[in-house]
C-alpha cells in the first residue's frame, strides 16, 4: 500500500501511458506493413521477414521480465525512458539503413543481417515498454479496479494495430523509407512526452531497489494471467499469419484481392477490440475471471466460425466478433495477474506476463502455417478448442474464487 504522502492521483500517469502504447504500436505495425515491400525491392526471400520477426519475438520474450523487474528496482520513469530511447535509436538506423539500400542494394547477407538485428533490437527494447506501463498502472490503481485502466491502454493498442499499417500504407506512396523515418519519429515522440510529463516515482522504500529473487514462470498466483495471456496469443498470431492465404484459397481470390480482405479483416479485428474494451472501461465491477470466461467463449466461436465461411463478408464478421471476445480477454489477464501480486512484485508480475506474450508471439505463427498445410479450416477450429479450453479454466477459477 502506498502512504498518503506518496501517493498520486489514480490517473497521474495514464494519459502519458496511453499514448506511449498508441504511438508504440503505431511505430511496431508500420513496419509490418512495409516489410513486404522492402523484401521484394532487396531481393530477400519472403522467410527472411518471417525470420526478423520471429527474432524480434524472441528478444521480447527473454527480456520482458528483466525490465519488469528493474522497474521494481529504480523506478518505472528510468525503465520506460530507457526503452523507448534505445527503441528510437535503432529504429532510427533501421530507417537510414533502408532508405540508402532502396537507393544501392547491398548484398544479400547484409540486408538480412541488419533487418533481422535491427528488428530484433526493437523487440528488446520495446519489451520494457508493455509491463512497465502496467506495473505503474497497478501502483497507482487499487485492486478490483484496474481491469478498466488496463482497457485504456488496450484501446491504444487497439487504436495503433489499425492507424499503423494504415498510415505506414498511404505514406509509401511517396516512399517506403519515408514511411519507415515518419515511423521512427514516433518513439521519439513519445520519449518527449514521458520525460516531459512523467513524474519520478522511484520505489519509496529503500529495500525494494535490492535485487530479488526471480520470479517464476509457474508462480501459482499466475497461473491462470499465464495460461490466458498464451492461449491468446496464440491464437490472435494464428489468426493474423492464416487470414490472407484462407482468403485466396477459401474465397477464391487473387493476391492483391486476398492482401485487400486480409486488411479488411485486420481492420474489423481493431474494431472489435475498441467496443469491446469500451466495456470493459465502463462495467468495472466485473472480475478479471470472468471477463476472460465470457470473453474466451465469444472469440473460441467467432474464430471456430471462420471454418464455416464462404464469403468476405462472413469473414469480417467472424474476425470482428473474435475480436471483440479478445477485447475482454486482454485487459483482463492484466489486471488479474497486477491484483494477484504484492506491490513490489508488480513490475516482475508484469514482465513475466510479457514474456509469456512473447512465447505465444513465436509459437503461434509456426503452429498456424504448419496447421494450415493440414486443411484452411483447421487452424481456427485449433483456436476455438484453446480458448473454449481457457473459459472452462477461467470459470473454475472463478468458482473457486469468488
Amino acid at each position: 500500500m502506498h502512504s498518503a504522502t506518496t501517493a498520486r492521483p489514480a490517473t497521474s500517469a495514464l494519459p502519458v501511458l496511453v499514448f506511449t502504447a498508441l504511438a508504440g504500436t503505431m511505430a511496431m505495425m508500420a513496419f509490418v506493413a512495409v516489410v513486404g515491400p522492402v523484401v521484394r525491392l532487396l531481393g530477400l526471400a519472403e522467410w527472411h521477414a518471417g525470420l526478423s520477426v520471429t527474432a524480434a519475438g524472441v528478444l521480447w520474450m527473454l527480456s520482458a521480465r528483466g525490465w519488469g523487474r528493474l522497474s521494481d528496482r529504480i523506478g518505472r520513469r528510468r525503465v520506460l525512458l530507457a526503452g523507448l530511447a534505445g527503441y528510437a535509436v535503432v529504429y532510427i538506423a533501421m530507417a537510414v539503413f533502408v532508405d540508402s539500400a532502396l537507393r544501392a542494394p547491398p548484398a544479400v547477407w547484409l540486408s538480412v543481417v541488419v533487418l533481422v538485428a535491427t528488428r530484433a533490437l526493437v523487440g528488446l527494447f520495446y519489451a520494457a515498454i508493455p509491463p512497465t506501463a502496467a506495473a505503474m498502472v497497478a501502483d497507482e490503481v487499487p485492486p478490483g479496479q484496474r481491469g478498466g485502466a488496463m482497457a485504456k491502454l488496450g484501446t491504444a493498442n487497439a487504436v495503433g494495430m489499425v492507424l499503423g499499417p494504415a498510415a505506414a500504407g498511404w505514406i509509401a506512396f511517396q516512399g517506403i523509407a519515408l514511411a519507415l523515418y515518419v515511423a521512427a519519429a514516433l518513439p521519439l515522440l513519445s520519449l518527449a512526452v514521458l520525460w516531459w510529463r512523467l513524474p519520478e516515482a522511484p520505489p519509496s522504500d529503500p529495500a525494494l531497489r535490492k535485487p530479488r529473487p526471480a520470479m517464476a514462470l509457474t508462480d501459482p498466483r499466475l497461473r491462470l494471467p499465464v495460461f490466458t495471456v498464451f492461449a491468446a496469443m496464440v491464437s490472435v498470431t494464428i489468426a493474423q499469419v492464416v487470414v490472407g492465404f484462407f482468403a485466396i484459397d477459401r474465397l477464391q481470390l487473387s493476391p492483391a484481392d486476398g492482401a485487400r480482405v486480409a486488411g479488411l479483416s485486420l481492420t474489423a479485428v481493431g474494431i472489435g477490440l475498441v467496443c469491446a474494451q469500451s466495456l470493459v472501461m465502463r462495467l468495472k465491477s466485473v472480475a478479471p475471471a470472468r471477463w476472460i470466461a465470457i470473453g474466451a467463449l465469444v472469440s473460441g466461436v467467432g474464430f471456430a466460425s471462420v471454418g464455416l465461411v464462404g464469403t468476405q463478408s462472413q469473414l469480417l464478421l467472424a474476425y470482428g466478433a473474435a475480436a471483440f471476445g479478445m477485447g475482454f480477454v486482454f485487459p483482463s489477464f492484466q489486471a488479474l495477474a497486477a491484483d494477484s501480486v504484492e506491490a513490489h512484485e508488480q513490475g516482475a508480475a508484469a514482465g513475466t506476463v510479457a514474456a509469456v506474450q512473447g512465447m505465444g508471439m513465436i509459437a503461434g505463427p509456426l503452429l498456424g502455417t504448419v496447421l494450415y498445410r493440414w486443411s484452411p479450416a483447421l487452424p481456427y477450429l485449433f483456436v476455438g478448442i484453446v480458448l473454449g479450453v481457457l473459459a472452462v479454466v477461467a470459470v473454475a477459477h472463478q468458482v473457486r474464487r469468488p
